[in-house]
């Protein structure tokens, strides 16, 4: 907008000397200059080398690297996926950016996987249903939130206007946003893919593009400057400690990553047969409550004291954390002993939501022998 009106302003003096010492000029009206809406993405930093920035690229939301800048400014995808034995492999989530994992009923755990793109992705799945407190979880990121049927608890906050969710049990996009794989048994034999989803947005009339307003969840190191958590506690092994499933993630010092186990297996994707991994790791400590005598929970995403504890890991290292969130439409915070906001690497973010009820589950080991000794895997 500023450089359409510097050339305007080039163009009105221009003719002023051209017509000044001559014949008045031609009155003629000024043409009407249509503002256009900031993009809400992230720029390049100062210190950051322009010649090495993809040309059209700016920072994804979601882990901190450079992707196509049309692309960056779309809002997100989370995609509940179960995560039961029966429910494996699941589909398309090694493309996920962001990963949520909380515990159900039971004590089983189901996924959220949110995608910046999905463009591509044939099969995402199995898709299951809503648990009110993913639906807070999703709108942290402005993301369209995509289910296959809901509790009791989530159906009122579903209806709300600000929530713009993708339903299997919605007649409006009934089939167009879900398919079945006939090869499963139900209920995880729902599936659906980056067409479904985009079919399904676009009959719902769903704004595409990030709000305005939106100002980001995490906040990334800087290319080539890696956070090294120096003063951290090893975390070569991580078990967040879900009773049932039991996952477990293992530091792979040659890239950094953390590779991701669950039922003493490894955790692939069934569409790239490629193991799960991730660069960053939340552990995230929550109040909660039973909502009724069916086992529903009542996960409470915003700190009943004003600040929530956790974990950050990353590169083999762990550092306590505080957490905060405002509202429930506003993104959860984190901050080191020294209360700074941490930055977390660039790369995929893994976020464990875990009952404070069972902190003592939490558990890091410096190899998978020790985990497995201590029980936690089995």
């Amino acid at each position: 907008m500023k450089r359409r009106l510097l050339i305007l302003c080039m163009a009105a003096a221009m003719t002023a000397l051209l017509f000044g010492c001559g014949k008045k000029a031609e009155e003629v009206p000024d043409e009407p200059v249509e503002e256009e809406p900031d993009e809400p993405v992230q720029e390049p930093d100062d210190t950051e080398d322009a010649d090495a920035i993809p040309e059209g690229s700016v920072k994804s939301y979601l882990t901190g690297e450079w992707i196509d800048g049309e692309l960056a400014g779309k809002r997100p995808y989370a995609v509940m996926i179960g995560n039961t034995q029966d429910s494996l492999p699941q589909y398309g989530i090694g493309s996920a950016d962001v990963i949520y994992e909380a515990p159900v009923e039971a004590s089983i755990t189901r996924l959220m996987a949110i995608f910046q793109d999905v463009s591509g992705l044939d099969k995402i799945g199995s898709v299951r249903s809503c648990r009110h407190y993913y639906i807070y979880f999703a709108k942290e990121f402005d993301a369209i939130y995509a289910h296959y049927g809901q509790s009791i608890y989530a159906k009122p906050i579903l209806e709300q206007k600000n929530v713009h969710n993708i339903s299997g049990l919605d007649g409006s996009i009934e089939g167009i946003a879900f398919y079945r794989d006939k090869s499963r048994k139900s209920p995880h034999n729902a599936f659906t893919g980056g067409e479904e989803l985009l079919a399904a947005t676009e009959k719902k009339g769903y704004r595409t593009d990030y709000a305005e307003s939106y100002q980001g969840h995490y906040q990334f190191a800087k290319d080539h400057e890696p956070v090294e958590l120096t003063e951290g506690e090893d975390a070569l092994v991580v078990s967040p400690g879900y009773f049932i499933n039991k996952p477990w993630f293992n530091y792979n010092e040659d890239d950094g990553l953390y590779y991701r186990y669950e039922f003493n297996q490894k955790q692939i994707d069934g569409a790239t047969n490629e193991q799960l991994k991730v660069k960053n790791i939340i552990v995230q400590y929550c109040n909660w409550n039973m909502a009724d005598e069916n086992g529903y929970l009542d996960i409470k995403t915003i700190p009943s004291d004003g600040q929530g504890t956790g974990k950050y890991i990353t590169n083999g290292k762990m550092i306590d954390v505080t957490w905060t969130k405002e509202n429930e439409d506003s993104p959860a915070r984190y901050f080191d002993a020294s209360g700074n906001e941490i930055t977390l690497n660039q790369g995929k973010t893994w976020v464990c939501i875990v009952r404070n009820k069972y902190k003592e589950r939490f558990q890091v080991f410096r190899t998978e022998a020790e985990l497995k000794e201590a029980g936690a895997a089995e």
